[in-house]
């Protein structure tokens, strides 16, 4: 007997909205560290904590038992795509301004709607559709295609990965919500942090003593490459943080993705964007360029749009229901 996926939407809207002010906190603290650690050191400290975190949620969920699963393979790949979004976000992080890496990647929720079409079967009407259109809109003018290669403060492929990230992490969101009809969020969590560990480890084997970088090279790649090292003291408190922090983004937006439709719960991944322009502005003195304010209105809207479309068809749906029931 097939198991239908769970559908609440108020909680799994409550658990989107505390994950996605964490990942807020999850991005300010890593731009903070990019300048003096790589990043596979810091993910790999961030997963190593969080994975403690993530294992004790799973026994009040129901035990060690609950991580055995019948998909490892789906599994593994729903690990290797969030590992791509988060590494492809982080190394345009550490050289753009937190607005800017953010808004670029809230083609995310853009791309969850369109691919839930495809993938999950939902419907999504032609005024969605069109929203959708007017969102991606935004980040093309945030890419600024009519700028020479002078004009811009970072390369065009660097412009281009919080879009790569974004692509990533909307198919992991819709593999959650297809894996978490057999699957605790705990265990979709710790399932998570197990490929952020063993990803790192092999970029420590292979990268780790800073053999690939020079004074030369690119602060992305720097950022990537560039060798471990022992944390300052006030710094093991970041590291800290970022790994209690990480269990609790695993854990609330596995639990959003497998408790409501993907088409309601991503347009609630826009409050990243006013955080992101918050901790830019409060943390790093950094005030969006007039480009990048205009694709935050044109997928902040788009965004809206679709989430009170989504509203008004579930009450004229629900209505109907209540009226064919007398």
């Amino acid at each position: 007997m097939t198991t239908a996926p769970q559908n609440n939407a108020g909680l799994a809207i409550l658990f989107v909205v505390v994950g996605v002010f964490c990942i807020s906190i999850n991005d300010l603290l890593i731009k903070q560290l990019s300048g003096g650690y790589p990043l596979h050191q810091i993910v790999f400290a961030r997963s190593g904590i969080g994975i403690l975190f993530s294992l004790l949620i799973v026994q009040y969920e129901g035990g060690f038992g609950i991580l055995r699963t019948r998909q490892p393979w789906l599994h593994a790949f729903r690990g290797l795509l969030i590992v791509i979004a988060n590494m492809t976000f982080f190394v345009a992080l550490a050289v753009l301004p937190l607005a800017d890496a953010t808004a670029l990647f809230f083609a995310a929720p853009l791309f969850i709607t369109l691919l839930s079409i495809p993938i999950l079967g939902e419907k999504v009407g032609p005024l969605r559709l069109a929203a959708v259109a007017i969102g991606f809109a935004g980040v093309v003018i945030m890419q600024r295609p009519w700028a020479g290669a002078g004009e811009l403060e970072v390369s065009r492929l660097v412009l281009l990965l919080p879009v790569l990230s974004a692509l990533t992490y909307a198919l992991n969101q819709l593999l959650t919500r297809k894996l978490g009809v057999t699957s605790k969020a705990s265990a979709l969590a710790v399932y998570i942090q197990a490929t952020f560990i063993l990803v790192s480890v092999l970029f420590y084997l292979v990268a780790g003593d800073g053999r690939f970088v020079d004074d030369a090279s690119s602060q992305s790649v720097i950022f990537l490459l560039r060798a471990w090292v022992w944390p300052a003291g006030p710094d093991m408190w970041v590291f800290a943080g970022l790994g209690l922090n990480s269990a609790i983004i695993g854990y609330c937006l596995s639990q959003a993705y497998r408790l409501g439709d993907a088409a309601t719960v991503a347009p609630f991944e826009y409050i990243g964007l006013p955080l992101a322009v918050f901790w830019g502005i409060v943390v790093f003195g950094d005030l969006p360029v007039f480009e990048v304010w205009i694709g935050i209105a044109l997928i902040l809207g788009a965004g809206l749009f679709v989430f009170l479309r989504e509203r008004h068809k579930a009450r004229v749906l629900a209505h109907a229901q209540i009226k064919a029931r007398h």
